[in-house]
């Protein structure tokens, strides 16, 4: 079974274009170094909930948007490996990303997949 890195921001929408390249060079370096899949997705149908809701979840204001991601390896082992290689990598290095969104309110995690279909 897979292992699953999941990610949750809120992003201000002046940023999104910021955030799309970070992205994209994110993508690029992860699977450089053997991720098998890498997804970043803007929210579309995120409504904001009374109890629970992925915007209450990263405290979204009214100027952002939810992103949710998540990035797939063959293992934890091979996660580990990767992860190692990628916050050692230059291309991520930089304040270009630094006030792309807050990242005190990320929410992320690993995750053993259980269900694989």
């Amino acid at each position: 079974m897979t292992y699953v890195d999941g990610f949750l921001v809120a992003v201000p929408k002046a940023n999104l274009e910021a955030y799309k390249d970070m992205a994209r060079l994110g993508g690029e370096v992860w699977k450089e170094y053997g991720a098998i899949d890498y997804v970043e997705c803007i929210g579309d149908d995120v409504p904001y909930g009374e109890l629970t809701s992925f915007p209450r979840a990263v405290q979204a204001k009214e100027d952002e948007v939810v992103v949710f991601s998540w990035i797939t390896y063959e293992s934890r082992e091979k996660r580990d490996e990767i992860m190692a290689k990628v916050m050692a990598d230059e291309r991520l290095k930089g304040d270009q990303w630094k006030n792309v969104f807050d990242g005190k309110r990320m929410i992320y995690g690993g995750f053993r997949a259980f269900v694989e279909l």
